[in-house]
Parts: C-alpha cells; sequence; structure tokens
C-alpha cells in the first residue's frame, strides 16, 4: 500500500486571521499618514465628526472581512468536511456544497468532486473485475482438476480413448487459461497512460491487412495521421478487425473525419453485425458471445483501454448493416489539425 503524503506540521495562520490582517492593516495606512504629516491636532482631541468616521471605517472594515470570510472561508471548510464525509461513506456522499462563496471555490470543488467520483468508479471497476476473474479462473481449474482426480483414481476404469479426451481437455482449459492470461496483460497494459504520438493511417491499414488477410480493408483518406501512438491504435484496431472477423465480415473500411471541434475515425465492416440486445453491454469486460468457442469478452474491453489512454474514446455507431465503431480522437494538437495535409489549418 502506497505510504501517505502528509503536509508537514506547523502553524499556519486561519484565512480569517489574515483578511483581517490585511483589512486592518490597510485602514491603519491613511491613519498613519495623517498622523505623521501633522494634519491631526491629538492635542485638542478628536472631533465628533472625526470619532464618527473612524467608527464608520473600522465597522466597515469589519464588514468587509466578515464578508470575505464568509465567501471564502467557510465553503473551504465545507468541502474540507465533505472531504471526509466521501471518505467515510463512499459514492453517497459526492453531493455539492449549498454555498461556493467564489468562482475559484466553485472550479476547486467541481474538480474535487470529479476526482472522487472517478476515483470511486475505479474502485468498484476493480472489484467488480476482480470477481469476474475470479469466476473465469475458477471454471477451467475446476474442469482440470476434474479431470485430474478421475485419472487419478486407480479404481476407474478407463479406456485409452476416455483417457485421451480428459487429456484433451485438460490442454484445451490450460490454453483458455493462457489466452485469458494473455488478454488481462494486453488490457492492464492498455489501462496504463502514455504519450501522445502520430501515425498514419495508412500504416496501420497495411498492418491490419498482413495480420488479416481474409479482411478486404480500406482507409480513407490515404494520407490520414492519427494522434495516436502506434501501438495503442493499433491494439485497439486490432480488437476491431477480430471481432469483425468473428462475425463473418470479409470488408472492414476505415474512414477518417476531420473538422473544427469533431475528429472521429470510424470502423465498419459488413458482418452479421450485433444485436440490439447487447449493444448496451459489449464493452464491458468478460461479456462474450463466443465463450463456447474460447472468446473471453475483452477484446472490446482492451480496445477501449487503449484509446482512452490515449485521450480518445469508441462507441458503438448506428448501421443499416454490419458494425460500425465511431473512435473519438483529440481535435487539436500543436495549434494543427490531425488527419488534414500537415500544412493544412482547421477552418
Amino acid at each position: 500500500m502506497t505510504e501517505r503524503v502528509r503536509i508537514p506540521r506547523k502553524w499556519r495562520p486561519p484565512l480569517a486571521l489574515v483578511v483581517v490582517s490585511v483589512l486592518l492593516s490597510v485602514l491603519a495606512l491613511p491613519a498613519a499618514v495623517i498622523l505623521w504629516a501633522g494634519r491631526l491636532d491629538v492635542a485638542r482631541g478628536l472631533s465628533a465628526n472625526e470619532l464618527i468616521a473612524l467608527t464608520a471605517a473600522v465597522l466597515l472594515t469589519l464588514i468587509v472581512a466578515y464578508v470575505l470570510a464568509r465567501t471564502i472561508t467557510n465553503p473551504i471548510n465545507a468541502l474540507i468536511a465533505r472531504t471526509g464525509a466521501i471518505a467515510r461513506s463512499g459514492k453517497p456522499a459526492i453531493q455539492p456544497l449549498d454555498a461556493y462563496g467564489t468562482r475559484e471555490i466553485a472550479l476547486l470543488s467541481q474538480s474535487f468532486l470529479d476526482l472522487a467520483t472517478t476515483m470511486i468508479d475505479r474502485t468498484e471497476y476493480i472489484r467488480s473485475f476482480a470477481a469476474h476473474v475470479s469466476h473465469e479462473l475458477k471454471s477451467p481449474l475446476t474442469a482440470i482438476r476434474g479431470a485430474a482426480e478421475l485419472m487419478r483414481d486407480e479404481q476407474l476404469a478407463m479406456t485409452p480413448a476416455e483417457r485421451q479426451h480428459f487429456l484433451d481437455n485438460i490442454v484445451a482449459d490450460a490454453e483458455r487459461l493462457d489466452h485469458l492470461l494473455q488478454r488481462l496483460r494486453q488490457l492492464a497494459y492498455a489501462e496504463f497512460p502514455t504519450s501522445i504520438g502520430q501515425v498514419p493511417l495508412a500504416t496501420l491499414a497495411a498492418s491490419l491487412a498482413a495480420r488479416f488477410p481474409q479482411l478486404e480493408i480500406s482507409a480513407q483518406p490515404q494520407d490520414a495521421v492519427l494522434p495516436l501512438r502506434e501501438d495503442a491504435a493499433f491494439v485497439a484496431l486490432l480488437h476491431l478487425a477480430e471481432n469483425a472477423n468473428q462475425h463473418g465480415a470479409t470488408a472492414l473500411r476505415l474512414s477518417f473525419e476531420a473538422r473544427a471541434g469533431n475528429t472521429t475515425l470510424s470502423v465498419a465492416d459488413n458482418g452479421s453485425g450485433i444485436p440490439p440486445s447487447d449493444r448496451e453491454a459489449i464493452f464491458q469486460p468478460f461479456f462474450s458471445t463466443r465463450r463456447e468457442s474460447g472468446g473471453t469478452g475483452l477484446g472490446l474491453a482492451i480496445a477501449r483501454a487503449a484509446l482512452r489512454s490515449q485521450g480518445s474514446d469508441i462507441a458503438l455507431a448506428d448501421s443499416r448493416s454490419g458494425t460500425t465503431f465511431e473512435i473519438t480522437l483529440p481535435t487539436q494538437w500543436a495549434g494543427w489539425s490531425f488527419g488534414l495535409h500537415r500544412t493544412q489549418r482547421l477552418a
């Protein structure tokens, strides 16, 4: 477990004290100037008007100090209290504050609530993911153990064909475990944030064509350049192409489009498509319609994780036939548009 970072303990003035001290100092400055210039005759004392003016200035200073403390100190204290509540109660405690005082405190509070939501969602994802992994590993391990125990039982008469059948099942389940572990390693690598790079779309299309010769792969436009690292982009498109191949597709079309505020890459195939009942679950880890034939349900989850590590995202788009995925890409980098000619500015 990572050790908590602690702020060094030492006395620090409260914000309210700082505000009041600054305002009183500002009030005292003109009074000191007046005394220094000799404009106030101390011997005759303060007149009623002067006393009223001085009292009003002090009261006004205290009022301003109270307003500043209320608009700054109270929201900060409320945010501190909300932090403790989230640490104790989790997601139900992620609620907006009653008042924020200033725009900066509101932005700080929103950033904190977003961070807390992300961290709690991540924790819930890991908990659910661990449960799914345990279930996926348990099934083949149970089958391997059962087959091994039957083969070890000397009192059980077993023909050579039956023994070979159990051995084949053990090998198949072991291969399934190995495949699952490989996919889990890919998913762990894909979720790790990496630096942004660039890769020509034609390069990715050529790599996919070499990997899937049975698919007719096209890319438009040929001179498009994606704002993605080549390894992350290839991992994502590899799983999309594999998904298309498994659903009977013979063609895969990569279409890049760059516009101001909207840069996308569409990946469309002519396969059997995805049933409407499965559309909401296809990106969930371990969701698979091909479990009997060795599917792990991690392919699309790996593709999405690889893209999100690059600041992109993927969604299932509507299509009349086959399957179409739409990848949303970063729209700008150093003031230039991706996918257009290197010297062409975004309109």
